[in-house]
């Protein structure tokens, strides 16, 4: 008997589309109570053999503290599988998981938006060889809001608990609420998970999901941002290679700030002051300190540091300054693709109306069909021959899957041979 089936007998029937049924049930508190978070040796080898006996699917979660600390470690890791129960274990006390990760290396991993935890659980030594993304599932099956709670609410008629999962989940220690969140979070994950498979099954659909959830359990670790200082907000307002000189020289203060400090870099500067800054270019710590950003709570040492970094680029010659634009790198934008290639504009327009089309009928978003940038770069370069066969290996050299190439290939070529 499944976990939902465990708490009533029944369970609201699946629709095949956006549904309407009866009010949900509230999930206030896990089965067995809230379990103690793991924090030592002992009591982590006990959960290690416990998972590693348990059978079936691992509901997997992590709680990050984004907001509050620096990068994206996790703070909280939540599991649960029949057999063993939910574990909640602290990655601070025992940041080495590699041994959990093993125990339960063979089963197939439930994640909820799995790209967003991956990174912080790979830090700790948690790798899936097989994944199941319940957020994923609930796009390619046609789900208009695919947010966990609103999949539990719509999938399996029971309501989680909200407003904790923008707290700061590197306090200790942790308060009970939130751990009782954290432990509902992975509850009904394993149902949710059977739930969907059922209905992808159904619409036809589960071999594409399947495939969507290898790449995303085989996809490489991604490679750092290059200048990533440039994804300030409002960098946009900043016109100058000087000005933009202040932005990197003070995002690059920051950010070895707030990683010494461990404090998210918004907690040290926001990034409206380092825009503001940018495009004053204060000449001394009194009128960088007129600033928004830099007012009464910014300290003297803090402003002489932020000064200083305005200095340096005040100081650099224009050699070393960045560019206003970054080097092109792909296709243009596309409002810029009229002016500048008609035909390629004409096929892009011919691309997006196929792609967009079919991704109605098959009741799905169309970046999960086919991503925008894939389509742009397809028709900014096509292939000398508009051939189904080119095409597809056009696709597939720009990473689309092939059940992706298999729904769109044929329709593109048509759309593209029919531009010019």
């Amino acid at each position: 008997m499944t976990d939902a089936q465990q708490i009533t007998e029944t369970t609201p029937e699946l629709p095949s589309a956006e549904p309407s049924g009866p009010v949900p049930v509230p999930l206030l508190t896990p089965r067995e109570g809230v379990p103690p978070v793991i924090a030592d040796e002992a009591a982590l080898a006990e959960a290690i053999a416990a998972f590693g006996a348990g059978s079936g699917p691992v509901a997997v979660d992590a709680e990050r503290a984004s907001g509050y600390r620096y990068g994206q470690r996790a703070y909280l890791v939540q599991l649960r599988r029949a057999g063993a129960g939910t574990a909640l274990i602290d990655p601070v006390a025992c940041p080495d998981l590699t041994p959990l990760g093993d125990a339960i290396a063979d089963a197939e991993w439930v994640l909820h938006a799995a790209t967003q935890d991956l990174p912080c659980l790979r830090d700790i030594g948690m790798r899936p060889g097989v994944l199941f993304d319940t957020e994923l599932a609930g796009r390619l099956a046609g789900f208009a809001r695919v947010g966990l709670g609103v999949m539990v609410e719509t999938v399996l008629g029971y309501s989680l608990e909200k407003g904790h999962s923008a707290v700061d989940w590197s306090s200790r220690p942790l308060p009970e609420p939130w751990l009782r969140y954290a432990a509902l979070d992975v509850e009904l994950l394993v149902d949710l998970r059977d739930a969907l498979e059922e209905e992808l099954r159904h619409q036809g659909k589960l071999d594409w999901a399947l495939e969507e959830f290898a790449a995303i359990a085989s996809a490489p670790p991604a490679p750092p941002r290059k200048e990533p200082w440039r994804r300030t907000s409002g960098v946009h307002k900043v016109r100058k290679r000087r000005q933009l000189g202040v932005v990197r020289e003070l995002w690059t203060a920051r950010d070895e700030t707030a990683q010494r400090r461990d404090l998210s870099p918004g907690k040290v500067l926001s990034d409206a002051a380092i825009v503001a800054a940018a495009q004053a270019l204060p000449k001394d710590t009194r009128a960088l300190a007129a600033l928004p950003g830099f007012g009464h709570r910014t300290n003297r040492r803090q402003l002489q540091q932020w000064q200083a970094a305005v200095d340096r680029a005040l100081r650099l010659p224009e050699s070393e300054l960045p560019q206003t634009a970054q080097p092109p790198q792909g296709p243009p934008p596309p409002r810029a693709w009229a002016e500048r290639d008609p035909v390629a504009a004409a096929r892009l327009s011919a691309a997006r109306a196929t792609i967009t089309a079919h991704a109605e009928e098959l009741r799905m978003p169309q970046e999960n069909l086919l991503t925008p940038e894939v389509v742009r770069r397809l028709c900014w370069e096509p292939p000398a021959r508009l051939t189904v066969e080119a095409i597809g290996e056009a696709l597939r050299g720009l990473g689309a899957r092939d059940w992706q190439i298999g729904q769109t290939a044929e329709r593109l070529a048509t759309a593209l041979a029919d531009a010019g």
